[in-house]
């Protein structure tokens, strides 16, 4: 079994990394240093026990041409073998309500990943589809981790390959569904005299009366405890009784639920750019518009420094864009509509190269030019992508204390002030959850948590940096972590970084976390 020096990681930083932004690849060189004294990992025992290998799968197919089709990847490494598989689920994890759920699944290996060891298991919660990020990753640039051992990710309820949910277009006789996606810019209030909080708190409870009505009587069935308990379903189907997690965004929801409800059956714990934990929307949605924020101002270096189509200053020219969508001058594309497509091309899991970079940028261009055609077409993929029916359930399902529109009509505000380009649009879109039924909180994670590695994203636009609030969490409850800095921008860290991957590898192999404090450059 291939296994990584971890007695010392040295990761080699170049002294000009902070002079300015760099469009070059990740560089990280692993090494053992002789006399170097080994590094500790709190409590976590030498040589843990191995993950087991499943004794049962899935039924697996081929789907690699498919995926690479629908998604519009790359062909990827040589001999990248994509397989695809179903998994039926209780609609409860208790059983206390009958009916099933379809679990979409996929599988990525290359001709060199082992067969004889344990796959990782991959969830991004409602961020984006499990699925789509594995894919990115396995057919992207960065490929460390792939050729160590298999990696499967399963999408949550209603979201990518699982059985879809569809039914916010059941308001369209009042409130369509694109109305939610343009947050009502288009749309007059319900009543003389209103705003466009209570326009879009309107658009919210629709969706919500029209979602719950169709998912009756299961609309409290899609929290995260309840995606943790489809997390297990498959450690079942394996006939294993551990197994190793990558979560990423809001799936450290889905994973610390987890951890909660089946300590003893995680044997490896990684938070890649976890969102805020046990916090109110308000405090984890700010969190997250901070890093849409860094993100924007990273790829304007980026830009910048590539001469792109939006001249000197790529910031500027985006926020007098999405100023001008504001005030109706885009035609029928929103402000929110063109926010959707920058956190979705920031956020996309798939490293960024320079040729995506100016493309991105001949984009927002042609629409400054008055040409939107392009821009609506990105729209368009991007709702497909993190704006879906199921996510809107999952996000309202996770959420908690959504705010009042008193106290919205504040932060947009306050907001606008501080996030000009994300954060009015990111105040006014919690309201559309405001009226979704609340579940208990899912519980904490357990004493028993295996030891977890954290990685911290400097400028991450789709989990925004929970990661203290997550090694808060597993410190509460004495669970041994160590966090690892990425400083690059994008999500989730270890699709874009080699350094990320050949230390989540080493941790999977040995079960021994990396040095806490680490950095990986951007």
């Amino acid at each position: 079994m291939r296994t990584l020096g971890l007695a010392a990681l040295v990761i080699a930083l170049c002294s000009a990394c902070s002079a300015g932004p760099s469009i070059r690849p990740d560089v990280a060189v692993v090494e053992e240093q002789e006399g170097a004294p080994a590094s500790t990992t709190g409590d976590v025992p030498t040589g843990a026990a191995e993950l087991p290998v499943p004794l049962h799968d899935l039924d697996w197919r081929d789907c690699t041409a498919t995926t690479v089709a629908v998604l519009g990847l790359p062909p990827g490494p040589p001999g990248l073998v994509l397989e695809c598989a179903e998994l039926t689920t209780p609609v409860d994890s208790d059983e206390l309500m009958r009916g099933t759920f379809t679990l979409g699944a996929l599988r990525a290996r290359l001709p060199q990943t082992p067969t004889d060891v344990a796959p990782l298991l991959l969830t991004t919660g409602a961020d984006r589809s499990s699925t789509s990020t594995l894919a990115a990753l396995a057919t992207g640039p960065v490929g460390s981790l792939l050729p160590s051992r298999p990696l499967v990710a399963v999408d949550r309820r209603g979201i990518g390959t699982s059985t879809a949910i569809e039914c916010a277009d059941s308001t369209t006789t009042t409130m369509p569904r694109q109305a939610m996606i343009d947050l009502g810019q288009f749309t007059p209030p319900p009543a003389p005299g209103g705003d466009e909080a209570d326009t879009v708190l309107a658009l919210g409870r629709d969706a919500t009366t029209v979602c719950s009505d169709f998912l009756a009587p299961h609309e409290l069935s899609f929290d995260a405890l309840n995606a943790a308990g489809d997390l297990d379903e498959i450690r079942r189907a394996w006939g294993v009784d551990r197994i190793g997690l990558i979560a990423a965004g809001s799936g450290v929801d889905v994973a610390l639920a987890y951890a909660a409800e089946h300590p003893e059956s995680l044997g490896r714990l990684v938070l890649d750019s976890p969102s805020v934990v046990r916090s109110d929307a308000a405090t984890a949605t700010e969190s997250v518009v901070r890093g849409r924020q860094a993100a924007l101002a990273s790829y304007a270096r980026q830009c910048a420094a590539l001469q792109c189509s939006l001249g000197p200053d790529p910031l500027g020219a985006i926020t007098n864009l999405v100023e001008r969508a504001r005030n109706g001058e885009l035609g029928t594309v929103s402000a929110n509509a063109v926010l959707i497509a920058i956190t979705d091309f920031v956020g996309s899991p798939r490293a960024d190269v320079q040729a995506g970079i100016r493309e991105f940028s001949d984009t927002l261009s042609a629409a400054a030019a008055g040409d939107t055609g392009p821009l609506q077409a990105r729209i368009d993929t991007a709702v497909a992508a993190i704006r879906t029916d199921g996510q809107f359930i999952a996000r309202c399902s996770d959420g908690d204390q959504w705010p009042t529109p008193g106290r919205v009509r504040e932060l947009m505000a306050d907001w606008g002030q501080r996030y000009p380009v994300f954060g009015p649009e990111a105040a006014l879109e919690m309201l559309l959850c405001a009226s979704w039924p609340s579940t208990p909180p899912p519980p904490g994670p357990d004493t028993d948590t295996v030891g977890t590695m954290i990685v911290a994203g400097a400028a991450d636009p789709v989990g925004g940096d929970g990661s203290a609030s997550a090694s808060g969490a597993l410190g509460a409850v004495g669970t041994p972590t160590a966090t690892v800095a990425w400083l690059g921008s994008g999500h989730p860290a270890f699709t874009h970084s080699e350094c990320v991957q050949l230390a989540i590898a080493g941790y999977a192999d040995t079960g021994l976390l990396p040095p806490d404090g680490g950095a990986c450059p951007g």
